[in-house]
């Protein structure tokens, strides 16, 4: 049965967990949020070398499950891979998830988790 309206209609944002060029392009591109004071939460996570997983698990369940005005998660896939037991275990519908390439690491399909899903549920 598909979840109410209710459950899903107040998720108007992206969100984004990735390196520098590809977060700095999609807030060019207009998806930047920060909600209001006291906690004033970015919807944007910026990953280089330094960053530690733990934060980037900390963003990542921040983003799937206290944040009720995200729809979809874009994370890079590369980023993904550092956290990629969270990111195969997570099932749920909203917000979405979606793993994007970025410009030093291209796409590889093998590696992405609703790609090997889909193929799963089609017995490939």
């Amino acid at each position: 049965m598909a979840a109410p309206t209710s459950a899903y209609k107040d998720r108007q944002f992206l969100a984004v967990i990735g390196d520098e060029d590809s977060v700095t392009g999609l807030l060019l591109a207009g998806i930047g949020h920060v909600t209001q004071p006291p906690d004033s939460q970015k919807n944007f996570l910026v990953v280089d070398s330094k960053t530690d997983n733990a934060a980037i698990e900390e963003a990542f369940e921040r983003f799937t499950t206290e944040r009720k005005d995200i729809g979809i998660l874009l994370i890079n896939q590369h980023i993904a891979e550092r956290i990629r037991h969270r990111v195969d275990t997570y099932t749920t519908a909203f917000p979405a998830l979606l793993e994007i390439p970025s410009k030093d690491h291209p796409y590889d399909p093998e590696k992405d988790s609703v790609l090997r899903r889909v193929r799963r549920l089609f017995g490939e």
